[in-house]
């Protein structure tokens, strides 16, 4: 039996609970084997990012190498790219390694508010990853950041923000509801085939360090496991869900806590 592998190409949280450490998380938890890129050592907590420090692109590219030299790659997800060299260094990687799925998180900005991305790299992740991508998860200002648009505020023009993010050529958006409001946090599947409506209950706790990270790192475990692009979606929406739930099991830090990855297991 093949053992699933998927590869995390973002940037390292300190404090473990968003980036590469809640990636690698998710994959144990969802039964694949993880390989990670690190993109940048982050010096952060629960309460916000106090420094960054990024690896040299070419170094960047020499962990991806040596990840597809040696592993057999289902899929790829794409976190923080951190500046344009480091995006172009991916997007070169993926054209030569051509992995059969990509799941790319947009990530500009912390769940503190703390700016992670440049913004020629959002011109460079709009142009060269985003053509690249088997599914972009971005949130709902993220969504509007790509598109220089207004925030979305209801289902019609969340659709229609889809619909132009996938004319930039990826086959699959899912435009996270997380920053809504409401009593339920509504997520948006937008393919060529429509838009699919993904509901869950608008959970109260101040404890959603690295949501968008394990969610997108959930689909590309899920991928990597030989699901389609609408059960690996609903399964990861299931996942984050239910890792939110059990979060305030922790008592991690003195701001935005970490979600329970492990939930199922204790």
């Amino acid at each position: 039996m093949t053992t699933p592998v998927a590869l995390t190409i973002a940037g390292s949280d300190s404090s473990g609970g968003a980036g590469i450490q809640a990636d690698l998380k998710t994959f144990a938890a969802l039964g694949v084997y993880g390989a990670s890129a690190i993109t940048a050592l982050t010096a952060q907590n629960t309460r916000g990012v106090t420094g960054i420090h990024r690896v040299p692109p070419d170094f960047v590219t020499a962990q991806i190498d040596a990840v597809f030299t040696d592993l057999e790659v289902g899929a790829v997800k794409i976190g923080m790219a951190a500046e344009l060299a480091i995006v172009e260094a991916i997007a070169a990687a993926l054209e030569r390694w051509q992995p059969a799925h990509v799941v790319l998180d947009p990530v500009m900005v912390a769940t503190s508010g703390d700016r992670l991305l440049s913004p020629d790299a959002i011109t460079a992740l709009r142009d060269r990853l985003i053509p690249r991508a088997t599914v972009i998860t971005p949130n709902l200002p993220e969504a509007a950041a790509l598109l220089d648009e207004a925030i979305a505020t209801d289902e019609a023009a969340i659709a229609g923000q889809g619909r132009r993010l996938l004319a930039m050529g990826c086959p699959a958006v899912l435009i996270k509801g997380g920053h809504g409001r409401g009593a339920e946090s509504t997520d948006y599947l937008v393919d060529r085939d429509g838009i699919t409506p993904l509901p869950a209950p608008r959970i109260a706790t101040a404890n959603t360090h690295g949501t968008g990270c394990s969610l997108s790192s959930a689909i590309a475990a899920g991928l990597a496991k030989g699901e389609d692009m609408a059960g690996a979606v609903r399964n990861a929406k299931a996942f984050i869900s239910a890792a939110i739930a059990a979060a305030d099991r922790f008592s991690v830090g003195h701001g935005h806590g970490p979600v329970h990855h492990f939930h199922r297991f204790y």
